[in-house]
């Protein structure tokens, strides 16, 4: 298996124009389980014990080791690598068999020959507002697959937690999942993603305990739509300030970018063929840019965290709006009576991929 030093990696990251089926999933799922408003007190009590100061959801210590010792699967060139940049591809990690696996499941999804609980059909916003399109057409994205055993094997995939467990430990938990169908551009510019930091979503920490896997299903460019990183930008330490950005095509739902975020700032377009793998930090700023061909664009991705990790509260922090953005949809879904918050959504989804479950 060769790894690479260098390029790599576009990823479309959270919520879109589904984020309220998602959260009135979840609300219905959670109030099933508990039976009543008291009972799921109870588990929102059984998180917090697991809480530290709000702080930290915008602090991130940096000891400037990103790695793992005791895993021989990275050299030292390449824990330096990490280190020093905040990605690291490894190339043709994912076979092709395995791709096109997940590929068919994918199309059975989009034609409703098969229904997972739990997970989210999404369409860009363009789509959305469009005439109805058919099929693989229509999804721009399927999120939160935890629950469909063939798209899961991604996620327990022997090849990617080798490296994984290099950056997190040997307990290791699913938290987000996706596979990204980034559409061909309408001209308006909306299959775009804003400049952001995936830790902007994730009530959870310590952030150099999550990792991000992302494959890529076919080839990626710059013609449909490749990430844009800032290499580095991870050992700022902190979590910057994300708000809707101020694009005349309009933006999809919960696609935060980083306020301020300045277009001049040294940036990598990354490039990947089918099957190569980027790992990358949380708190790396990133971004995809339009997809200007007439095929869509598949990759599929999991973050991946520690179980020994642990969630942490973000009201008074840079995270708070979209803590408030997802509660606001929920109270509009299941009534004010229905009590659980941030920290309660992530805990429900997630699923240990290897290991003991712990903290999350």
């Amino acid at each position: 298996m060769k790894t690479a030093n260098s390029v790599v990696h576009s990823y479309s990251c959270c919520y879109s124009l589904a984020v309220e089926i998602f959260v009135s999933f979840v609300a219905d799922t959670f109030c099933s389980k508990m039976q009543s408003v008291r009972r799921c007190e109870v588990i929102k009590g059984h998180l917090k014990r697991n809480e530290v100061s709000s702080l930290s959801a915008e602090i991130v210590q940096d000891n400037h080791h990103y790695t793992l010792d005791g895993f021989d699967i990275l050299s030292k060139e390449d824990c330096e690598f990490y280190d020093k940049n905040g990605f690291f591809v490894v190339r043709g990690l994912v076979p092709d068999h395995e791709l096109h696996r997940y590929n068919d499941r994918f199309q059975k999804i989009c034609k409703k020959e098969i229904k997972v609980p739990g997970m989210i059909i999404m369409r860009d916003v363009a789509i959305a507002k469009s005439e109805f399109v058919p099929g693989e057409q229509a999804v721009t994205k399927i999120q939160d697959y935890q629950n469909d055993p063939v798209m899961f094997e991604y996620c327990t995939n022997q090849n990617i937690l080798q490296y994984v467990e290099a950056f997190i430990g040997k307990d290791v938990m699913a938290m987000h999942t996706m596979l990204i169908n980034k559409p061909p551009d309408p001209g308006a510019k909306t299959s775009r993603h804003p400049m952001h930091q995936d830790l902007h979503y994730f009530p959870f920490r310590p952030a150099n305990r999550i990792v991000c896997s992302w494959t890529a299903m076919q080839k990626v460019d710059r013609s449909n739509g490749c990430l844009v990183v800032v290499p580095g930008s991870h050992k700022i330490a902190k979590l910057l300030p994300h708000v809707y950005p101020k694009w005349e095509g309009g933006v999809n739902k919960m696609y935060h970018g980083i306020q301020d975020y300045d277009p001049n700032s040294p940036r990598v377009h990354l490039s990947m063929e089918p099957g190569d793998t980027v790992f990358f930090h949380p708190l790396l700023i990133h971004g995809s840019g339009t997809n200007i061909t007439t095929g869509f664009r598949k990759a599929i991705s999991c973050h991946y965290a520690s179980s020994d990790c642990h969630y942490i509260d973000v009201d008074g922090t840079a995270q708070e709006n979209i803590s408030k953005e997802v509660a606001e949809v929920a109270k509009r879904r299941v009534g004010p009576d229905v009590q659980f918050d941030f920290k309660d959504i992530w805990y429900i989804k997630a699923k240990l991929a290897q290991g003991e479950r712990k903290n999350l």
